[in-house]
């Protein structure tokens, strides 16, 4: 038989009292934060899957933010890109107009002055800063300018001239992740966007016999190429052209050098793997690795391919020298593989474009359904809510109440 103490029944309504009285203070809490989890094991299992969702949209405003700063920096390069093309185009007309044979020299050196300043203005755009401050054709370089003005003395002009523009090298593109594991190119460096012929690079050593000493790699426009001691320059070729890289490498038949073409108008970067076997410092494409990120290319290799600002001052030139049959041949196709090429470059950059406006789509469909997933996992619905708190209240008065009425006689009971 269980001993009930006189004690007992105040203890036990004082432990559900607290009870009742710690429900109603978690339905307060929810209805004040309209959320129906402040604790894991409130609902363990809603709890779980509200974490997922609350990361994964986090994740999704990341990539939104993401996609807009894409959208905006493509816009910028598209309004350059543009600008270059109305230029190249005015400079194109000064071509025709002083290849047609009526034009003294005189005329044609007046051209040239013109020619002169829209080259300068070429080159301030191919070093522009975005609204963010950073190099848009300087890759992940943002803070270096592509390209640099050496002016002198240019032959036929009166007055000092740009003599050539150096490229001081561009970054590997920045990439941004637009979604899980899906990234995007950010940036259009000044080795594509202002380059006008196709590269070519001949070695002028004769590497019929040459084999790999030792393992090693090179890369290729910032592709990794992996050789193996052993291999000769015919297996070096076919992984050079399995390799993804724009270029194709071939043997010259005469030299039975190494060729590296690219396929398309752009600078062609090369550089050996450090710690392992020098291929193309051995085979004479280059003479040490990339200064400035661009090529240090060997002394006897012969490269070929010039960059738009290469065909303007060779029609300036031309122009200063009154070589109107040169103008109306060399320097009116120079400028059209300089136009062509910011022509492609100008799709690139419209379809990556066309890229991030489909995601930012996408993710803006996402968030709303995601949101909704979440809401649905912790949010509260306030009906229910004040109908509960209500029936917490009454309960609460009733137990108040009754214990009032049930609970032995107080001290103060015999005092009054």
């Amino acid at each position: 038989m269980n001993r009930v103490s006189t004690n007992m029944p105040v203890t036990d309504m004082q432990f559900n009292m607290r009870r009742q009285e710690e429900n109603l203070s978690n339905i307060q809490k929810q209805i004040g934060t309209n959320t129906k989890l402040h604790r894991l094991r409130d609902d363990p299992v809603s709890a779980a899957h509200s974490v997922r969702y609350d990361s994964y949209l986090a994740r999704l405003n990341r990539f939104e933010e993401n996609t807009k700063y894409a959208r905006e920096h493509f816009n910028n390069t598209h309004d350059y890109l543009i600008s270059t093309t109305e230029i190249m185009q005015r400079i194109r007309e000064l071509a025709v107009t002083g290849a047609n044979g009526t034009f003294s020299p005189d005329d044609l050196k007046i051209m040239a002055v013109e020619v002169n300043e829209l080259l300068k203005e070429l080159v301030s755009i191919s070093n522009t800063l975005g609204p963010d401050t950073k190099q848009i054709f300087s890759g992940d370089k943002v803070f270096t300018a592509p390209f640099r003005i050496v002016e002198g003395n240019v032959d036929g002009a009166e007055e000092t001239m740009i003599a050539r523009v150096e490229y001081r090298g561009a970054g590997a593109s920045r990439k941004i992740e637009i979604g899980d594991n899906m990234f995007l190119d950010l940036d259009l460096d000044g080795g594509k966007a202002f380059w006008a012929e196709k590269m070519q690079v001949f070695s002028s050593v004769d590497a019929t016999d040459y084999r790999v000493q030792q393992p090693g790699a090179f890369f290729i426009d910032g592709v990794e190429i992996n050789v193996a001691a052993g291999d000769t320059l015919p297996a070096i070729v076919a992984k050079i052209n399995d390799s993804g890289a724009a270029v194709k490498a071939y043997i010259d038949i005469d030299t039975r050098g190494l060729v590296l073409e690219g396929t398309n108008a752009y600078l062609i970067r090369a550089e050996d793997k450090e710690g392992g076997a020098s291929v193309l410092r051995d085979l004479g494409i280059i003479s040490g690795n990339m200064q400035n990120n661009a090529p240090n290319w060997n002394p006897s290799a012969r490269v070929f391919g010039g960059s738009a600002f290469d065909m303007v001052i060779r029609l300036r030139d031309g122009m200063l020298r009154g070589d109107q049959d040169f103008i109306g041949s060399q320097g009116i196709a120079g400028m059209d593989l300089a136009i062509n090429n910011i022509a492609y470059r100008l799709a690139d950059v419209s379809s990556r474009h066309e890229r991030a406006e489909a995601a930012w789509t996408r993710i803006n469909k996402q968030i709303p359904n995601v949101t909704r997933m979440l809401d649905r996992e912790i949010g509260l619905d306030l009906a229910s809510a004040a109908t509960e708190l209500k029936m917490a209240q009454t309960a609460h008065q009733a137990i108040l109440a009754t214990a009032a009425k049930i609970l032995p006689p107080s001290l103060l009971n015999f005092l009054r």
